[in-house]
């Protein structure tokens, strides 16, 4: 074995596991030194250090491509404030759970609530919340 992994849930951008592409684990730079695709679109690489399983890789924030003006990257969600109709706090979203159909919002009370149109009014990252439709909150 190389000390090569596959990288689950990995981005659609091919150029992030390119040979030389620098990437955080854990929020510490590595380089990639062995990118292949194995099975399917599934990506195998290797780092330049030994990562432990279950490592989190992630990229600076100013490596990412810029989005238009109504996009979000999801991580710009954790910690907006999440309003009811009637404009009361129901909580923080603490993480977004990926789903099949769509993610999840999982506010600081435990709360789940689909990231889809007839739950999410707006999602106004600027402002620090998010909107909800009548209906979702009790």
């Amino acid at each position: 074995m190389d000390g090569a992994f596959v990288v689950e849930e990995a981005s659609e951008d091919p150029q992030r596991f390119e040979i030389g592409a620098e990437l955080l684990v854990d929020g510490q730079p590595a380089r990639v030194t062995v990118s292949r695709q194995v099975g399917g679109r599934r990506r195998a690489i290797k780092l330049d250090r030994p990562v432990e399983r279950g490592a989190e890789l992630g990229l600076r924030r100013e490596d990412l491509a810029p989005l238009p003006d109504d996009a979000f990257y999801v991580s710009d969600l954790i910690g907006l404030q999440v309003l009811d109709e009637r404009g009361e706090v129901v909580g923080v979203v603490r993480e977004v759970h990926p789903g099949p159909a769509n993610d999840a919002l999982e506010l600081d009370t435990g709360v789940l609530l689909p990231l889809v149109e007839d739950c999410v009014r707006e999602v106004d990252v600027d402002a620090g919340r998010v909107l909800l439709n009548p209906g979702f909150t009790d």
